[in-house]
């Protein structure tokens, strides 16, 4: 492994960069995924007369991420990678001894949203720590270790806050947060050297933040990759927010939810796996392209059955599982892909521009999500009926894309 040229900082051991990075990265998805359980008990407590209200908590916090992604990067780049993600993990502590201490479903959400914005931290930064230390093949090597690391964490972290739930409360999930990211914040500041020299830094200004958005707004490839990212998140935000209340109302499956949830995640990894020993031999506009039409089949077939049909229960909830697993599937395949593709003409900006885009497609999501969410009357008709028309939207957009230029 070599290490690029400009660092000087010294080297953790690879096991225990991994570790690291795959714990700051794991503070994401430890967010969002242990809610789940907690969200019934919230609404009841919160909000009982508007119970899809709860659903908000996950939105909320995502929408404060999307926020800090267009910042975080490009801080980090002025004042240090350390600095940054330490001081995300003060605004995500802050944020969820907050949420802890919420008197109402109102502060409740403007807590989430601080704990996103902290969040951003580890997201964007840990990234270009780990760009700092390694290049080329070495690089992509240990991404691909974090992200093994990291995908464990959605399937467990339902079942680790149930078990919280169970124990003290749903108010213990938010101080469980913040021992998570106390542990890994100390891990970082005691054991990782700062990885950007001071030499190397760049000034914080608005203008180039300015300069990427005006450059990435007036690229039509890039314009049309970042609404089908939107429309691909918002399907997969939509149906986290939704999804327990469908487990629990729906089917009457609440107490086994974590379990279904895990062999979710599970799949979902595959998919991802699935996407590394593809996209060589099909490119990425053919991956994202056959993976949305596939969703829009599977949507349209699954509405077929809810509406023409009156399936038992046994059969109604199996395919609603199988559904869901196609939608985290589809994120898998396609929005590492739609990444590739947004950041190829600017290649000269790359790393503001991934700040941009990041943002945009993060936070245009959320308000796509959010009303379809709200939408839940007791079925899953108005969530596989949104994904569907969303997935065909981002199908019909990406033919418009690949159409100029045919894949190879």
């Amino acid at each position: 492994m070599t290490a690029a040229p400009a660092t000087v900082a010294p080297r953790l051991s690879q096991t225990e960069f991994i570790a690291m990075m795959a714990m700051l990265f794991a503070t994401i998805a430890f967010s969002i995924d242990s809610m789940l359980p907690a969200l019934p008990r919230i609404a009841a407590d919160l909000t009982p007369d508007t119970p899809n209200a709860a659903q908000l908590i996950i939105t909320s916090f995502v929408l404060g991420m999307g926020i800090g992604t267009l910042f975080t990067g490009p801080l980090s780049d002025s004042f240090g990678r350390k600095p940054v993600i330490i001081g995300g993990a003060v605004l995500y502590c802050l944020g969820a001894i907050l949420c802890w201490a919420a008197p109402s479903i109102e502060t409740m959400l403007a807590a989430r949203l601080l704990q996103g914005l902290g969040a951003a931290g580890p997201r964007v930064v840990s990234l270009a720590m780990v760009r700092d230390l390694y290049n080329g093949r070495a690089m992509a090597r240990v991404v691909s270790f974090v992200m093994m690391v990291f995908m464990l964490v959605p399937a467990i972290a339902p079942l680790l806050g149930s078990f919280i739930i169970i124990w003290a409360g749903w108010r213990a999930v938010f101080l469980t947060f913040v021992v998570f990211a106390t542990v890994a914040t100390l891990w970082l500041a005691l054991r990782q050297a700062e990885t950007l020299p001071a030499r190397l830094r760049r000034p914080f200004r608005f203008s180039p933040l300015i300069a990427a958005l005006r450059e990435v707004l007036a690229n039509r490839v890039i314009v049309i990759s970042i609404m089908v990212q939107t429309l691909t998140y918002a399907c997969l935000f939509a149906t986290l927010s939704s999804t327990q209340q469908i487990f629990g109302d729906t089917f009457g499956r609440a107490d086994n939810f974590p379990f279904w949830f895990a062999l979710i995640s599970v799949m979902a990894g595959c998919g991802s796996l699935l996407n590394a020993t593809l996209v060589m031999r099909l490119g990425m506009h053919r991956m994202v392209s056959t993976t949305l039409a596939g969703q829009v089949v599977v949507s349209g077939v699954m509405l077929g059955l809810m509406i023409g049909i009156d399936l038992p229960d046994a059969l109604a909830f199996s395919a609603y599982l199988v559904w869901t697993i196609g939608v985290f599937v589809m994120v898998s395949l396609t929005i590492g892909n739609m990444n590739a593709i947004a950041l190829e003409p600017v290649g000269h900006i790359a790393g503001m521009a991934s700040s941009v885009i990041g943002a945009i497609s993060t936070v245009a999501s959320v308000a796509l999500a959010v009303p379809v969410g709200l939408l839940f009357d007791g079925t899953p008709l108005p969530l596989v009926s949104s994904v569907a028309v969303m997935a065909l939207a981002a199908l019909l957009l990406m033919r418009s894309l690949v159409a100029p230029v045919p894949s190879k």
